[in-house]
């Protein structure tokens, strides 16, 4: 069931907050818990992504283009080497970063990025490196995805990586802004579910693989610009949050071979207020899961799964940029029942959001002096 939320009609919003406990530390109300918000590491340049290594350090991408770790106690290590030629413009710049499944026996780091194609152009890739056991530079990086084609613009990179059950990646790829029709061309890349092998290529699954005039790297069409995506605990299908343009901000459960409808189907308009495509439905084109109007600007998610937060459980934490606030969105099989929005007291716009190994909530804001921030329940 598809939910339309107006602000005077949402569901469990949360209010109110308890005095901070200093500067660092603050203590505030959610509908099911009372939380703790801390301050672990500050100082980050427009953080944009965080994986966990199994050493429970954390690897931690600038939007400028630095990789660093963070150690427990928030300290930050130098600048990673190894780093690719980005297009640091608009929205662009290093995004997102993925540990491969086998990490612990390879090494092995993803990460997405807008790639400075020279002459202007700039495009949605991913490369892989090896992490050195000093921590100080990844190796053997090589890019393994080209979005195509590259374009002059700085706006809707996406994007997200997901590692599947069976070890392929999915990567999100946004429309390019400009570009917005190509997103409904299955002869490139813009506007895409993308889901490849880790070495590079097609996934053996996917549903283009044979067909002429069209890219096989797709697994999905029709989106606008996404830059939240997790795997669901019990299916193991991707779910997406995706950027509407003026209000139709959506969660889509991305299919194989399914075309989600951007620009031709949205629940918003035009920045100008002027309508887009042609209506909200169309035979052929998939509804979202649940959409946002007003905006939100939804980015990174997570499924929480974890013990120290049993009322969460199942839920869906989405970070928003616009919105300055965390959604909580209660699940049912393939259905959003009701939304809580949390933590706006911050007034933060919420760039990344983790489930860490020790069960509590991570969260990155997007800003010039980012934080982490680790949510905990209170005592």
């Amino acid at each position: 069931m598809t939910h339309r939320l107006f602000p005077a009609l949402a569901i469990a919003i949360a209010f109110g907050a308890s005095p901070a406990f200093s500067q660092d530390t603050q203590r505030l109300r959610t509908d099911k818990v009372e939380v703790v918000v801390e301050t672990v590491a500050k100082g980050l340049s427009n953080p944009w992504s965080l994986a966990f290594l199994p050493d429970n350090r954390m690897l931690v991408t600038e939007r400028p283009g630095r990789l660093r770790i963070v150690s427990a106690d928030g300290n930050l290590s130098d600048p990673i080497g190894g780093m690719p030629r980005l297009a640091t413009r608009g929205q662009g710049g290093l995004l997102d970063v993925a540990l491969d499944p086998n990490f612990a026996g390879n090494r092995l780091v993803y990460l997405s990025f807008a790639e400075d194609r020279g002459d202007g152009q700039a495009g949605t890739s991913v490369m892989r490196g090896r992490l050195d056991e000093s921590g100080k530079a990844l190796a053997d990086t090589r890019v393994i995805f080209r979005q195509e084609p590259a374009y002059t613009g700085g706006n809707h990179f996406g994007s997200r990586l997901v590692f599947d059950r069976n070890g392929n990646l999915f990567v999100t790829v946004g429309d390019r802004f400009d570009l917005r029709d190509q997103a409904q061309n299955p002869a490139n890349h813009l506007g895409k579910v993308i889901h490849i092998r880790p070495e590079g290529g097609p996934a053996p699954d996917n549903p283009f693989l044979n067909r002429e005039g069209t890219r096989p790297e797709i697994w999905s069409i029709g989106h606008r610009n996404v830059q939240g995506a997790a795997l669901h605990p019990s299916t193991g299908e991707l779910w997406t949050a995706e950027h509407g343009a003026r209000g139709g901000d959506e969660i889509n459960i991305p299919r194989k071979g399914r075309n989600y409808g951007w620009p031709v189907i949205t629940y918003g308009v035009d920045y100008s207020g002027v309508k887009i495509g042609e209506g909200t439905k169309k035979a052929g084109m998939e509804q979202p899961v649940y959409y946002w109007d007003p905006s939100i600007a939804p980015s990174g998610m997570a499924f929480y799964t974890g013990d120290k937060f049993p009322a969460w459980r199942g839920s869906i934490l989405v970070g928003a940029l616009a919105g300055k606030l965390v959604s909580r969105l209660e699940t049912n099989g393939d259905q959003v029942t009701g939304e809580e929005r949390m933590l706006r007291q911050l007034g933060e716009r919420i760039r990344d959001v983790r489930q860490g190994p020790d069960g509590y909530v991570y969260l990155l804001t997007d800003s010039g002096n980012g934080r982490i921030l680790r949510v905990k329940p209170a005592d």
